[in-house]
């Protein structure tokens, strides 16, 4: 069931919210209960024989995490050690049956010139998330963080609805606290208004902005995988148009997921802060995916050796975890690679933080910080293209567009308009062609996402009288904004208008999430 459809707006979330705060008068585990039904009830929308999957997987790791908390609460170290390995290894088995199976077959037919098969592996939604929440959860219990002895409480903490099938990867002790608190199943016109003003950001981003970026990113990406030689305007407006579709994609998401789970009266970590604003690499990944970063970072990176082994080891442990960052996003060569790519920009930024630092080069000013932000979004543009290909081919054909290997073409249209400078570019080699092929407003889309993305304060920073989300600090450095969201008459119109929006966009059509796929 899609957050931007329908049967969930009309059906699905105001009967499972009044029937949460219904049972929540009578009894709080009763309540729930129902959450948990109803978590079930939208996971099983989609294929109802996934089901047993997920419930089959909640009640391993319950087992497991019962049978690991028991041993350390005896000191049992060794045994708790070796049951969680045993968990670990199960779940993953689970997701490399679903996940990687036909990848790795592929992979080992074209090397042996055999032909194993297994058929068609459908992967479940949002088999990924739910995974690693249960491997943290079995981690934190081997350490004594977290104890969970209900099965009702569990079962709600890993099938939640409003993370289940996208994210963010939750902690139980960051979650289910909230669930213990009697404020919680309590009604609160403050979190209705403020979970709503959330969500409804949320569906606008994602039916207004990225869904009509998603046609020109679609057309560009297949006609290069389709071996069209793209020239360099349609390759780049491809590259950005997909830019803009997933970040208001994942962006639109998250919000959504935040907001509903405020209705319910739980906050849910940040899973996305502005990543486009970010100055480095290494301050795109503490904005984007903040939840799978501080999951790979814990549960990979720092096993692994971290930096506590000096620098060589620090980036090879940097690169294995974003190759296998890369590869959880999907099993394609293009994931590998995407994630490899972004592992080299970490070592290059985390080499040039130490060059900086023995230069004493410690300073940073306006047009210095404009400068890294604009080439960090360059370096990250160029990586979503092995992202979004279809096929490493496709990947190469529009890396080799964007870098005007094709030759460089303009819309015909811009000839006239700039005269004599479109004559002296024509006059250099420049092709003034037509582009009807992705005609259409995509330059609005593009400049329109940016210009938000940019120069617009983030949900969580608008939201920020309200602590929008668990692990968010308002900059005590940044000035005051009168783009504060506050529950007074002209920001409710605000917020109506931006609803009506973004219904209206999405009754033009349905389209999943991006990270639905993984």
């Amino acid at each position: 069931m899609l957050f931007n459809s329908y049967p969930f707006l009309l059906f699905f979330l105001p009967v499972t919210l009044c029937g949460f705060f219904a049972f929540a008068q009578w009894n709080h585990r009763l309540a729930a209960a129902w959450l948990t039904a109803a978590s079930f009830f939208f996971y099983g929308w989609w294929n109802p024989r996934f089901v047993p999957v997920l419930a089959l997987s909640i009640l391993f790791n319950f087992a497991v995490g019962t049978y690991i908390e028991r041993a350390v609460a005896k000191e049992q170290a060794r045994t708790a050690k070796i049951a969680l390995a045993l968990g670990v290894a199960a779940n993953l088995l689970l997701l490399s049956y679903y996940k990687y199976t036909n990848f790795l077959l592929g992979n080992a037919n074209a090397l042996l010139g055999t032909h194993w098969t297994v058929g068609e592996i459908i992967l479940p939604l949002g088999i990924s998330f739910f995974t690693f929440t249960q491997i943290a959860f079995l981690a934190d219990a081997a350490q004594g963080k977290v104890k969970e002895y209900n099965l009702v409480n569990y079962a709600l903490f890993v099938s939640y609805f409003p993370h289940l099938i996208a994210g963010p990867v939750l902690h139980h002790a960051e979650m289910m606290p909230q669930f213990a608190r009697r404020e919680t199943y309590r009604r609160s016109w403050e979190n209705f208004a403020v979970g709503a003003t959330i969500f409804f950001i949320g569906l606008f981003k994602k039916t207004a902005i990225a869904d009509g970026a998603a046609p020109h990113a679609r057309s560009v990406f297949d006609a290069a995988s389709a071996g069209t030689a793209l020239g360099l305007f349609d390759a780049w407006t491809g590259a950005l148009a997909f830019t803009v579709q997933l970040y208001f994609d994942f962006s639109g998401y998250s919000d959504m997921a935040i907001g509903l789970s405020r209705l319910f009266g739980v906050t849910l970590p940040l899973n996305f802060a502005s990543p486009y604003k970010a100055s480095s690499i290494i301050d795109f990944w503490r904005r984007w995916h903040m939840t799978l970063s501080r999951f790979l970072r814990d549960y990979l990176y720092v096993p692994l050796g971290g930096n506590r082994r000096g620098v060589p080891r620090r980036y090879l442990n940097l690169m294995i975890t974003m190759l296998l960052g890369g590869l959880w996003h999907g099993a394609n060569w293009t994931f590998v690679l995407w994630g490899g790519l972004h592992g080299a920009y970490l070592m290059i930024n985390h080499g040039w933080r130490a060059i900086r630092r023995r230069l004493g080069w410690t300073g940073e000013n306006l047009a210095g910080r404009i400068a890294a932000t604009a080439l960090t979004f360059l370096a990250v543009v160029v990586a979503w293209v092995f992202f979004r290909a279809n096929s490493l081919d496709g990947a190469l054909a529009m890396l080799r567009g964007m870098a005007g290997l094709n030759g460089i073409e303009l819309p015909a249209e811009w000839l006239a308009k700039w005269g004599e400078v479109g004559a002296w570019l024509s006059h250099q080699g420049v092709r003034f062609v037509d582009t009807a092929t992705f005609a259409g407003p995509v330059g609005h889309w593009i400049a329109g996402g940016l210009a938000v993305a940019w120069l617009l304060p983030s949900t969580q920073e608008f939201m920020e009288r309200f602590a929008p989300a668990l692990d968010y600090r308002p900059d005590p450095t940044a000035r005051p904004s009168r783009l504060r969201w506050e529950p007074t008459p002209g920001w409710t119109a605000f917020g109506v208008v931006v609803a009506v929006v973004g219904l209206l966009y999405m009754s033009t059509g349905l389209s999943e999430f991006i990270y639905f796929q993984f």
